[in-house]
């Protein structure tokens, strides 16, 4: 259970380490820890602890390092879990703070933060392209042969989609109505 613990601690420190971007542009360091190096959770039981954490009050890192560690090693996995994920950041958050304020008017200086912005940008289509390809297809990859499309999902994406873009309703009324329409159809 030690090994467990500490290795939950260590894999997120660096997921907190290297989440330039935050929210969902960490989401592929999360699954390259606990998915693909560790083999804690499968790629659908991650995708649902995303998508609780997504849901839940807070910061996506904090309510997946939560859920993540709670899963694999209970409570004092979930609080290394979490601590791993916020220690780095707010560490390196507070050292740096100060110099790119004096030197924001440096080219260089603009040119690293924009540099970060584009990358933060590339995780985040990932991310995304990676749960959307979960839910239309049951796999994280273009393998069309061996997967099955969820034309349910599709339809009800695009609805939620076109609802938020056109009525923008509260974003909660749309995650309680494709909730209730999981629960009848699934």
């Amino acid at each position: 259970m030690n090994n467990i613990v500490l290795n939950l601690l260590i894999s997120f420190l660096q997921i907190g380490l290297f989440s330039i971007g935050g929210g969902y542009a960490i989401l592929p360091l999360i699954q390259a820890q606990v998915v693909d190096s560790h083999n804690w959770l499968t790629l659908q039981e991650y995708t649902d602890i995303i998508t609780i954490s997504q849901m839940t009050p807070g910061p996506l890192v904090v309510n997946a390092a939560s859920f993540v560690g709670i899963r694999i090693a209970g409570i004092p996995g979930a609080i290394v879990a979490t601590f791993g994920s916020i220690i780095s950041g707010f560490i390196f958050s507070i050292s740096l703070h100060d110099f790119f304020k004096r030197h924001e008017n440096i080219d260089s200086i603009s040119n690293v933060l924009n540099g970060l912005r584009s990358s933060a940008l590339g995780l985040i289509a990932s991310a995304a392209s990676t749960i959307i390809m979960i839910a239309f297809l049951g796999t994280s990859t273009f393998d069309f042969r061996n997967s099955k499309i969820n034309i349910m999902a599709i339809i009800v994406f695009f609805i939620s989609l076109l609802a938020l873009r056109k009525l923008k309703p509260n974003p909660i009324l749309i995650i309680l109505l494709t909730g209730f329409i999981g629960l009848l159809i699934y």
